[in-house]
């Protein structure tokens, strides 16, 4: 076995262990000690993701497979903000000022940057997955530079840090489903591999999440409040 394969073999175990880890602290009642304590490992499942992740864009890189090195490259970053945001919405709870910090800005201009580099290479290359999934970086990176911008607001908001998480950790979803439907789920059943399991793959985890981010927000993120309509004094007859 090659540095590269045991590399991936690293990289494949500890997916196993996020996509495990995922679901169980998704189905475990919220803010109980097993759903921390699983959270906290599936978040060091994805740390664990994105360090073997790395050099192996890197190595695709020398090559020569300068697209598949581009968009390892891009999902490390992407996940990567995911993991940090998710983790320190909950760590920064009592102080969203310092949430939104330098490290907040530098992932969020980081997967602005990732996210256009990605639609350029998909438009060069004329690859509609990589033009599709450029809309999660350029998004993200959108959202988070905007909430820098008015974090003066941002703190005032209601449970703005429990938003943030399971926000963060939808995306977090998102890289777990796809590595396992695009990568792990066709060497384990090569008959499935194809062009409609390809896109499903990719695009199908983001229309779930999609979804389960509209639902969550209608449950937990907090609504503006309506304003009240002024009725004019009634006025006495003489």
């Amino acid at each position: 076995m090659t540095a590269y394969q045991m590399l991936v073999a690293v990289h494949v175990l500890v997916g196993a262990v996020a996509l495990v880890t995922f679901w169980t602290a998704g189905l475990l009642r919220k803010g109980t000690p097993a759903h921390r304590n699983t959270g906290r490992v599936y978040l060091l499942a994805m740390v664990g993701i994105v360090i073997t992740g790395a050099p192996m864009a890197i190595t695709r890189w020398i090559d020569g497979h300068v697209v598949t090195a581009a968009f390892l490259a891009y999902l490390v970053v992407i996940t990567s903000t995911g993991v940090w945001v998710s983790w320190r919405a909950i760590r920064d709870k009592a102080a969203p000022q310092r949430f939104v910090g330098p490290v907040y800005v530098a992932f969020g201009a980081l997967s602005l940057l990732s996210g256009a580099g990605v639609l350029a290479l998909g438009i060069q290359a004329g690859a509609p997955l990589l033009m599709g999934f450029s809309a999660v970086g350029l998004f993200t990176g959108f959202d988070m530079l905007r909430r820098r911008v008015r974090r003066d607001t941002f703190a005032k908001t209601p449970r703005w840090w429990m938003t943030q998480h399971y926000t963060a950790m939808i995306g977090n979803g998102i890289a777990t489903h796809i590595a396992f439907l695009g990568i792990g789920l066709p060497r384990l059943l090569p008959s499935a591999n194809g062009t409609a399991l390809h896109y499903l793959s990719w695009f199908g985890p983001l229309a779930v999440a999609i979804v389960a981010k509209v639902i969550l927000d209608r449950r937990w993120k907090p609504r503006p409040a309506s304003k009240a309509v002024a009725t004019p004094p009634r006025t006495q007859n003489a």
